[in-house]
């Protein structure tokens, strides 16, 4: 049985009411003929800000509703050591296992109607403002509002597509499964280079100290690592192997067999890393400018019964 998304949840519930509402705002907005013209000071532009503003407290409310889910401990002494994939993949599918009921929706019901009526945001604010922009604290909400829906779109598609990929890339391992493999494949590697040239042992060994998983965020978030030792020494193995004698030969494809296996390993592991940074690269910025845009709200409303 196909399991329903956030965005199909009860047949696109709350796509259809967020549709409901940027069309009457959109037919609204038409029909309307203020004087001298469209701004957020008429009665229609108080009545989209009004509601952008409701919406904007129920947005809130799932972030209160998330953190009130009773979240069930997983006994595991080495839980320090839990894997980017586990945390990703435990992370993203909360929504789905949590059944329980707040205020009468479930959790993936709120998370449905927060993508879908913080997208009607972009409607229904605009309108609000009747395209009148400036140099002030009206404008800077509505900028930081559009760069919260923004990234809210992007976390969204993170959300659907991210724990696939990982599913894909780890498929029953773990990162800390991958790592013990590597530690393995250089131990194994180590042993054998020891019968042949210098150069292959200097080879086997930068592998082994040289090779980096993860690094610096912006590493992370790229998946490589510039002239990966472990790639580089894949890559001159296979030109080492020329002249050697039939005794050896077996020897030397075995420590190919074991460089090549581990540098498919290297790279599942830095996939793993890169996925979990890009979830974390999301909540990084949506998270600040959720909370800088709420401060520009209450100054924005603040400002208007300052002025009214």
């Amino acid at each position: 049985m196909k399991r329903v998304s956030l965005l199909e949840f009860k047949h696109y519930r709350y796509f259809k009411v967020s549709g409901f509402l940027m069309a009457a705002a959109i037919a609204a907005y038409i029909l309307d003929r203020p004087e001298p013209e469209p701004f957020g000071g008429t009665v229609l532009g108080y009545i989209l800000g009004i509601a952008s503003a409701l919406i904007v407290v129920f947005l809130l409310l799932y972030g209160i509703r998330k953190r009130l889910t009773p979240r069930i401990p997983v006994l595991n002494k080495n839980v320090e050591h839990e894997s980017a994939s586990q945390r990703t993949t435990s992370t993203r599918a909360a929504p789905h296992q949590n059944e329980g009921r707040y205020g009468g929706f479930t959790l993936q019901g709120w998370l449905s109607s927060h993508v879908y009526l913080g997208g009607s945001l972009i409607v229904l604010a605009t309108l609000h403002t009747g395209f009148q922009f400036g140099v002030n604290v009206h404008t800077l909400s509505y900028f930081l509002m559009f760069l919260v829906i923004c990234s809210g779109f992007y976390g969204t598609y993170v959300y659907l597509y991210l724990p696939r990929l990982v599913t894909e890339n780890m498929g029953e391992d773990t990162l800390e499964s991958i790592l013990l493999k590597i530690k393995d494949f250089d131990r194994f590697a180590e042993k054998r280079a020891l019968q042949f040239s210098d150069e292959i042992i200097e080879l086997v060994a930068l592998s082994r100290q040289k090779t980096r998983i993860g690094g610096n965020f912006f590493q992370q978030l790229s998946g490589r690592q510039k002239n990966c030792p472990t790639t580089l020494a894949v890559q001159k193995l296979q030109g080492l192997g020329k002249g050697y004698s039939d005794d050896k030969l077996k020897s030397f494809h075995d420590l190919y067999g074991i460089m090549a296996h581990k540098e498919t390993a290297v790279a599942r592991a830095r996939k793993d890393v890169k996925y979990k940074a890009r979830l974390d690269f999301w909540l990084y910025f949506h998270a600040p400018l959720s909370i800088a845009f709420l401060v520009a709200l209450v100054a924005h409303i603040a400002a208007i019964f300052f002025y009214w």
